[in-house]
């Protein structure tokens, strides 16, 4: 089976930049956030979960109510914590469907913002943290998100930082401050495996 790598970061840290190179270099990658959003429309035992555990007003007609869930969720640590619990889960389950159906690739990533939040440390075979600079970080994100310095030191506040005593498989760490180039960071990661390096991808304007 294939080997599976996590690609983290914090807020602004370019974990998407990376594994949009990973992607045109031909890898796969699963996106934690698009896909968790996916299942939340779309999975009924995400939805059956949610009415019993935390707020049966928030689904309705097989549709969940975003805007209703969240005045639920954050007013209320715990059904927060569940919600969390709930998706985690079959996010999980869904990677793991994944991953079984990629026979053919020798490694694939996830890029997820929250790691150890949702236990998907104990799930895959190393880790990949994009790093940067807290004021590089706080500046690309709030240009990226039309957000506040406090807005998004607020949502840092709130990750686990991701260090290699938490981790039961090896960190890896690529450096993005802005002036090291990404790809050969990549490449010397990749050449762990022996296997072959794709050109660089060239970007589109």
């Amino acid at each position: 089976m294939a080997l599976l790598i996590a690609v983290t970061g914090g807020i602004g840290s370019g974990k998407s930049a990376v594994c949009r190179t990973l992607s045109l270099i031909g890898y796969r990658v699963y996106d934690c956030d698009s896909r968790a959003r996916r299942l939340m429309d779309n999975d009924t035992e995400i939805h059956r979960l949610i009415a019993r555990d935390i707020a049966p007003g928030a689904i309705c007609d097989g549709t969940i109510n975003r805007k209703y869930l969240a005045s639920i969720v954050f007013a209320d640590r715990a059904k927060l914590d569940r919600l969390n619990e709930i998706v985690h889960e079959r996010v999980i389950a869904d990677i793991q469907r994944w991953h079984a159906r990629q026979t053919s690739d020798p490694i694939l990533f996830i890029e997820t913002a929250i790691l150890i939040e949702s236990n998907l440390h104990t799930l895959v075979d190393e880790v990949w943290l994009v790093d940067a600079p807290q004021e590089i970080r706080l500046r690309r994100a709030c240009l990226r998100d039309n957000a506040t310095p406090d807005e998004i030191r607020a949502r840092m506040g709130n990750q686990t930082a991701v260090e290699a005593s938490l981790l039961p498989v090896d960190l890896k760490i690529i450096d993005n401050d802005g002036t090291t180039a990404i790809f050969p960071q990549i490449t010397r990661l990749l050449n762990n495996y022996n296997l072959p390096i794709p050109p660089a991808p060239q970007w589109r304007n």
